[in-house]
């Protein structure tokens, strides 16, 4: 019995030209027609994987993990410095949903650096901020402020601990002035000490203490007073 064959329809070109569209797995550079580039792995048309993503009107490059289209797990951020073009880094660290999250380091202008934890793409959880006059905050951060307890180590070696709420001291909180050889203990309301205990603490080795050193205390209940103005300002939670 013969055997009859028909041709195959052929098929449409689109076809073929669609198949090669779709990205997916590692693939060279592709370019945007904004001028921006990725280089590096896709899945089912989005960057997922490792790759690099340079933003052609910023000149910023990101260089790391990538899911389903965004950043998200470890990578680096960089942009040229406006003078030399040299490339300089801003952000090294973990990213969640294209905004920085977990555990990372932040380079500022004028040479100040963050580094700590990061919620949402702002500074929240524990962190330390060095800042450009030379001194250090260490402690808890929410929503990009310091907020909880910390600790401030100005230049000079003096240094607040406490609480903080919105960026400013907050609540009860002790300050050593330790270049003049005093401790004040006491409550802070918006940066503002509303009441304390102020004591000589270590005048002796200080470099440059009073010329006297803080008289006695004549009141009758100094405790009571200073108790009763503690309960007063006290609003740390509030």
């Amino acid at each position: 019995m013969p055997i009859v064959k028909y041709p195959r329809a052929a098929e449409p070109l689109w076809h073929e030209w669609d198949r090669k569209a779709q990205k997916c797995g590692l693939r060279h550079t592709t370019y945007a027609v904004n001028g921006d580039q990725y280089t590096g792995e896709w899945l089912d048309n989005l960057k997922h994987g490792k790759g690099t993503q340079a933003w052609k009107r910023t000149g910023a490059i990101y260089s790391g993990d990538w899911k389903f289209g965004k950043r998200d797990g470890y990578g680096s951020y960089s942009i040229p410095d406006p003078v030399t073009k040299e490339y300089k880094k801003v952000y090294t660290g973990w990213w969640k949903n294209d905004k920085r999250c977990d555990y990372g380091e932040t380079f500022y202008p004028g040479g100040e650096r963050y580094e700590g934890e990061w919620n949402s793409g702002m500074r929240s959880g524990w962190g330390r901020m060095y800042y450009r006059d030379g001194s250090i905050y260490e402690g808890q951060w929410l929503e990009d402020r310091p907020s909880g307890q910390g600790m401030l180590r100005l230049s000079n070696e003096n240094r607040y601990e406490g609480g903080w709420k919105d960026g400013k001291k907050h609540g009860p909180g002790k300050f050593f002035y330790l270049d003049k050889g005093q401790l004040f203990e006491g409550v802070w309301v918006a940066d503002i000490p509303k009441c304390g205990l102020l004591i000589d603490f270590g005048r002796d080795e200080a470099p440059a203490p009073p010329q006297y050193p803080i008289p006695k205390i004549e009141l009758a209940d100094p405790d009571g007073v200073l108790a009763k103005a503690w309960a007063m300002f006290d609003n740390s939670q509030n």
